[in-house]
C-alpha cells in the first residue's frame, strides 16, 4: 500500500502563492503517476494536474495552466504543487493522488488508487 500526506494549504489573498507538498510512503515504487485533484463546496471533484512519477510529461487543467506547476522529488518521495496568482475560485480542498499503471485517463479520478486526506486552500478576494 501507499500512504499520501498533504501539507501546505492555508489562507491567502488573491494573487498570492502557496506550495502544497505530498509525502508518499509505503510501496512508492508502485506509483506510476501522481497528481492533484480539488473539490470546492457544492461542486464535483475536478482534475488539477498530473505527471509521471519518473518525471517528464506534465498535464494541467485549463483553469490552472500557466499558474500552477506540478513537480516531484523522487529521492524524497515527495510531490509538490506550486499555486501562483491564486484566485478566489481556486478555493477548495486539494487532494494528492497516485496510481499504478492503468489505461484510464490521467484526468479521471477513477484511475487513481491512492488518495491523501486533503488540504484546504482558501483564497480571499
Amino acid at each position: 500500500q501507499v500512504q499520501l500526506v498533504e501539507s501546505g494549504g492555508g489562507l491567502v489573498q488573491a494573487g498570492g502563492s502557496l506550495r502544497l507538498s505530498c509525502a508518499a510512503s509505503g510501496r512508492t515504487f508502485s506509483i506510476s503517476t501522481m497528481g492533484w485533484f480539488r473539490q470546492a463546496p457544492g461542486k464535483e471533484r475536478e482534475f488539477v494536474a498530473a505527471m509521471a512519477w519518473s518525471g517528464g510529461n506534465t498535464h494541467y487543467a485549463d483553469s490552472v495552466k500557466g499558474r500552477f506547476t506540478i513537480s516531484r522529488d523522487s529521492a524524497k518521495s515527495t510531490g509538490y504543487l506550486y499555486l501562483n496568482d491564486l484566485k478566489p475560485e481556486d478555493t477548495a480542498v486539494y487532494y494528492c493522488v497516485g496510481r499504478r499503471p492503468n489505461s484510464k485517463s490521467y484526468s479521471s479520478d477513477q484511475g487513481y488508487d491512492y488518495w491523501g486526506q486533503g488540504t484546504q486552500v482558501t483564497v480571499s478576494s
